[in-house]
C-alpha cells in the first residue's frame, strides 16, 4: 500500500494526513475482495524499516493502527472476517499489541475471509529467522539437513498456515517488491497501478483482478 505521503504532499498535507487517507482505502478495498469471494487479503500495513522514519510519523502510524483496530472490529465481527497479523509485533507498542490480540482472539472463528496485516515486517528477517529455526534443530539433533525442503522450510515462516498469494497489486507505479513476502510470492502474479494507495479504490481492485484472469499462470512449466 505505497504511496501515502506522497499524496499528502501533492496536496500540501502532513504525511500523517495521507495515513489517514489510506485507512478508508483499506476499509473499501477490504469489502471490495471480500464481494469478489476473496479468501485471503494480506495487507503490507507497516514494515520493519518503517521503525527508522521520524518518532512523530511513527507514533501517529500507531496511532492510526490503533484507530482503525478500534473503529473496524465490529465490521470485521459483522462480515465474519477473521483478523491475523504476520511480522515482528513483539516490537509494537504494548498498548497497540494488546489491541491487535484482542481483536485476534475474537474474530478467530469467522470464516468469510481472512485479513492478514503485515506490521513490523520484512520478508528477509523473516527468512533468516526461519533458516535458524532449522539450524537450531539441526544442531540439536532433532532434524536432519536432508529432511529440510521447501514444505518444512515454509512451515517455519510466519505466513504457515496461509496459502500463497496468487496477485500482488503494487500501487503507487514503483516496480519493486520492497521485502514484502520474498518466498511467498515466487508464483504470485504482479499488477502495478501508477495511483497512489489513498486514490486506490474498488473500481482499481477489479481491473487489477480482471488483469490477473487474463493471464495464463504457468508455474515453471511451458
Amino acid at each position: 500500500m505505497d504511496g501515502n505521503g506522497r499524496w499528502a504532499k501533492e496536496r500540501g498535507l502532513p504525511r500523517r494526513e495521507g495515513h489517514r487517507a489510506g485507512a478508508e482505502s483499506v476499509r473499501e478495498i477490504m469489502e471490495a475482495c471480500k464481494e469478489l469471494g476473496v479468501e485471503y487479503l494480506t495487507l503490507f500495513a507497516f514494515s520493519s524499516e518503517n521503525w527508522s522514519r521520524p518518532a512523530a510519523e511513527v507514533h501517529a502510524l500507531m496511532a492510526l493502527l490503533e484507530r482503525f483496530l478500534r473503529e473496524k472490529a465490529k465490521d470485521l465481527d459483522r462480515q465474519d472476517v477473521r483478523l491475523l497479523a504476520i511480522g515482528q509485533l513483539d516490537r509494537l507498542p504494548a498498548k497497540t499489541r494488546t489491541l491487535l490480540d484482542s481483536i485476534i482472539a475474537r474474530t478467530a472463528s469467522h470464516s468469510s475471509m481472512t485479513m492478514v496485516l503485515a506490521l513490523s515486517y520484512g520478508a528477509r528477517e523473516e527468512i533468516v529467522a526461519a533458516a535458524r529455526s532449522l539450524a537450531t534443530d539441526t544442531a540439536a539433533g532433532r532434524l536432519l539437513p536432508e529432511a529440510i525442503d521447501a514444505e518444512l522450510f515454509s512451515s517455519r515462516l510466519q505466513t504457515t498456515g496461509i496459502p500463497d498469494p496468487d496477485l500482488l497489486i503494487r500501487t503507487s507505479g514503483e516496480m519493486r517488491i520492497s521485502n514484502f513476502l520474498l518466498w511467498q510470492i515466487s508464483y504470485a502474479e504482479i499488477v502495478i497501478v501508477k495511483k497512489n494507495w489513498p486514490d486506490f479504490r474498488e473500481g482499481d481492485l477489479f481491473e487489477a483482478v480482471e488483469e490477473y484472469q487474463r493471464r495464463h499462470r504457468r508455474f515453471g512449466a511451458l
